[in-house]
């Protein structure tokens, strides 16, 4: 009998040690679905290590930041600096940036159609006041410019430039949901309308919209950015108006420390550019379920099983 109970409270004691190392990961995505197929292959690494993930939650950043600071969220894998820049300080050193994702991959500016940048000599921002009416949507003699949602850090930095470059006297931002309002701009671009939008690379919007052929990056003279060599450009170098950004993981300080073997899956691991935005595409496709885009992770992480397993060594 005495060996009976000895042998369950093993069982029990056991039982209790494995509970307490399965690890709940509070897990962040980023609420533009270009970032999904990021969050979803950091996601089964994680689990592939032996964390339970709990099912990540698309948010915008100024969201993320404040709950990982607070403890509430452990980390996601959307950063993007230096944007994020003024958010991570804002955490007084709670929440920290961790690995590469993609380094230099997100190219930030804006673009009108080429047929309208041909056609008129557009080759900054500045020149769409004189054809602010050649965008005007809404009938008040302003362009109308697809923009960021409030709580992105690019909304921040298009306010800069507004405040600097004096645009919201000829330019309206169109804030609303960025995918809708980017669908819509499509459509009036293949109805023969001029289009004006704010977008990043990778994104499928410039899959949907040939870079070079059906749209062109326009220069932004901000004073604290510089000209660059940017292909599909209506010059060979421009201000851009936006640095290219680092694609990074961020995550709690005490999270990290507490759970070392994440911090070095973080450090080890990366995706092309290139294989994020063959995903982008697919969404833009009609791929873009949450079923779909684990799939694609799946199917990526197969295709790369022995980079994927180096991370998790």
């Amino acid at each position: 009998m005495k060996f009976i109970k000895y042998i369950a409270s093993i069982i029990v004691a056991i039982s209790i040690s494995t509970m307490a190392q399965a690890v709940e990961i509070k897990m962040a995505k980023a609420n533009w679905d270009t970032g999904y197929f990021q969050a979803e292959v950091y996601k089964q690494a994680l689990e592939k290590m032996g964390y339970t993930v709990a099912e990540p939650k698309a948010m915008k950043p100024s969201v993320f930041y404040l709950a990982a600071a607070a403890g509430d969220l452990d980390l996601w894998v959307n950063g993007w600096f230096g944007t994020h820049d003024g958010y991570i300080a804002e955490t007084k050193g709670k929440v920290k940036a961790v690995g590469s994702v993609m380094t230099k991959g997100g190219l930030q500016g804006y673009l009108v159609d080429k047929k309208t940048a041909d056609k008129f000599g557009i080759k900054s921002v500045m020149d769409i006041k004189k054809h602010a009416k050649q965008f005007d949507s809404d009938g008040d003699g302003k362009a109308d410019m697809v923009a960021c949602p409030p709580g992105w850090g690019c909304e921040k930095k298009i306010t800069k430039h507004f405040a600097e470059l004096g645009l919201g006297d000829f330019i309206n931002q169109v804030k609303a949901d960025y995918s809708a309002s980017m669908a819509d701009a499509i459509a009036k671009y293949k109805n023969g309308k001029s289009v004006l939008f704010y977008t990043w690379t990778p994104n499928w919007t410039v899959g949907a919209l040939e870079l070079g052929k059906d749209i062109v990056w326009i220069e932004v003279p901000y004073s604290e950015t510089k000209s660059v060599k940017v292909a599909n450009a209506t010059k060979s170098k421009i201000n851009m108006g936006f640095d290219a950004d680092d694609i990074r993981p961020a995550a709690n300080v005490d999270f990290l420390k507490a759970n070392p073997k994440v911090e070095k899956m973080l450090k080890k691991a990366s995706i092309p550019l290139a294989d994020i935005a063959a995903q982008n595409m697919k969404m833009n496709q009609g791929e873009k379920s949450e079923r779909a885009i684990k799939k694609h992770a799946s199917a990526w992480i197969k295709a790369n099983q022995s980079t994927f397993d180096s991370w998790l060594k």
